[in-house]
């Protein structure tokens, strides 16, 4: 985690700030940038300096490599709702994030019919996603059976949301697949950009949390989903009601 010459370059007040981590790393992964800073008696300038000299742009960046760092030393954590949420704002909606949703709302405003494709817990947030759009008068439905017959006669002007985490999901992208080559057009809202989902769909929407396991089970924050899901179908109304 810590490179000898990084370790030379620091500061008193940086070594602060690294005798702090070492020894709380479990709690500094869930930290803000302030609370650590009032924790180590430093400024927030100071915690920024620090993080520049590992090679991280920010804080944000910082907290997941010490994420990994524990993971591959076998340190289980688990990350706080509150904190997973809040991660999601301040690393991803400071981007050009409400363009993004008005771009795929547009296209999803001149779309006849919705559907909703996802498994496991992407599966339920898919069926979430179907009955939210339709209670904004968007004829929705939603896919969770990955063995679901799929036909092309009622796709020509449809939209397919398909949602997954990983993005790799051997049944999820078989769909999206048939989907697409069915003529419908596929937005996904994956975790990440560059993953096979992202690289096949017409749009992609990425929102970059921090991935989670507890053994073999994904238990990744779904927080930012239900945002996606919820400004898309409110923009998606907008646009409609405007016309």
């Amino acid at each position: 985690m810590f490179t000898p010459e990084q370790l030379s370059s620091f500061s008193d007040l940086e070594y602060m700030i690294y005798n702090y981590v070492t020894t709380h790393a479990d709690k500094v992964v869930l930290m803000r940038i302030r609370e650590l800073a009032e924790a180590t008696h430093v400024s927030p300038t100071t915690i920024l300096r620090f993080c520049r000299k590992l090679g991280c742009d920010g804080f944000s960046e910082f907290k997941t490599k010490l994420k990994l760092y524990l993971q591959e030393t076998n340190h289980p954590f688990i990350t706080s709702a509150q904190d997973s949420l809040f991660e999601f704002f301040e690393r991803t909606l400071k981007t050009d994030y409400q363009q993004t949703i008005q771009t795929v709302a547009k296209v999803i405003a001149e779309a006849e019919h919705v559907i909703f494709v996802g498994a496991g817990s992407s599966g339920i947030l898919a069926e979430y996603g179907s009955r939210y759009f339709s209670a904004f008068k968007k004829f929705s439905l939603h896919i969770k059976d990955p063995f679901f017959p799929i036909y092309g006669h009622y796709l020509k002007k449809s939209v397919s949301i398909v949602l997954s985490v990983s993005g790799e999901t051997p049944h999820t992208l078989s769909q999206a697949h048939r989907l697409k080559e069915e003529g419908s057009i596929i937005i996904s809202i994956t975790n990440r950009k560059h993953c096979s989902l992202a690289q096949m769909s017409d749009y992609n929407i990425a929102y970059y949390v921090n991935m989670e396991f507890v053994e073999q089970a994904n238990i990744t924050t779904q927080i930012p989903v239900v945002y996606l899901l919820e400004s898309l179908a409110k923009e998606t109304y907008r646009i409609v009601n405007q016309k």
